[in-house]
């Protein structure tokens, strides 16, 4: 399947991975590779949200990693806005930094416990040499829908969606051009989860992100996200408009995942400005 021709922020070309084999033990030499991503090939449009999904070890996670540089190819080129920074080391990768952040899965064990909320905010905003006050990060946590208060509150003080939105906030902070999503809302409850996709929705367009999604929950990228690309075993079995894989998916792999949807879609109105955040 194809995608309108569009201006990508991300491209990766012929992008391979391995890591080393823990279950083979051999008497000599270092272990066997094995290859998480093979050959992937892919644009991610600017200003759209692409969704990443596939089954357990599909190197869903892995790919992701790969885009905002915590992993490093073995082979193949990953482009940002134009420069290739798949082979670049750290010093070269720390002014792309900003631009590139992370919201993770597990909110609690990113966020340091010893700190305030406003704190973990401006802590980012401090090491990349930007205006780092209390000040500053409030006015982050107003944008995703907490108060002032919760500034002096420590994570553990938080509910789960509560700290998923102060991680949302220490990513956009930064006011970063791309922003990986991964599995951000696997660990709450439907209503929470609403809530947190409606913001990151409503943060994508108003800031303009581009956004990599990943999820195992298809309706929910079927909502969210403007692409999506579907893996199998390191490849891209996948790949279009969301309405065009979903309606006429090409695979056996993507007609499986679609027929295995856990629980009814979330409500059409999930992405409502109106929605109603938790405080």
């Amino acid at each position: 399947m194809t995608v309108a021709p569009q201006t990508a922020l991300f491209s990766i070309r012929d992008l391979r991975l391995s890591f080393p084999d823990r279950d083979a033990k051999p008497l000599f030499g270092p272990a066997p590779r094995v290859e998480v991503l093979k050959g992937l090939t892919l644009d991610f449009p600017e200003g759209k949200i692409t969704g990443i999904v596939g089954e357990s070890g599909s190197g869903k996670s892995s790919l992701g990693r790969v885009l905002v540089r915590l992993l490093t190819p073995d082979s193949g080129a990953v482009i940002f806005d134009g420069q290739e920074i798949g082979a670049l080391d750290e010093p070269a990768l720390r002014p792309l930094r900003r631009d590139l952040q992370m919201i993770f899965q597990d909110p609690m064990s990113s966020l340091n416990p010893r700190h305030k909320v406003w704190q973990i905010i401006a802590q980012p905003l401090k090491r990349y040499g930007t205006n780092a006050t209390r000040d500053t990060a409030i006015a982050a946590l107003k944008k995703v829908g907490l108060p002032e208060a919760f500034a002096d509150r420590y994570p553990h003080q938080l509910s789960g969606g509560q700290r998923q939105r102060v991680g949302i906030a220490r990513a956009i902070a930064l006011r970063p051009r791309f922003i990986l999503a991964d599995e951000i809302v696997s660990g709450l409850d439907v209503s929470s989860q609403a809530q947190v996709l409606a913001l990151l929705a409503s943060l994508a367009r108003d800031m303009g992100l581009t956004l990599a999604f990943i999820s195992h929950d298809l309706s929910v990228v079927r909502h969210l996200c403007d692409h999506v690309v579907v893996l199998h075993h390191g490849e891209i079995v996948d790949h279009g408009a969301v309405a065009e894989v979903f309606d006429n998916p090409s695979s056996e792999i993507t007609r499986s995942l679609l027929a295995a949807i856990p629980r009814p879609e979330i409500d059409e109105g999930w992405w409502d400005d109106g929605v109603e955040l938790e405080s």
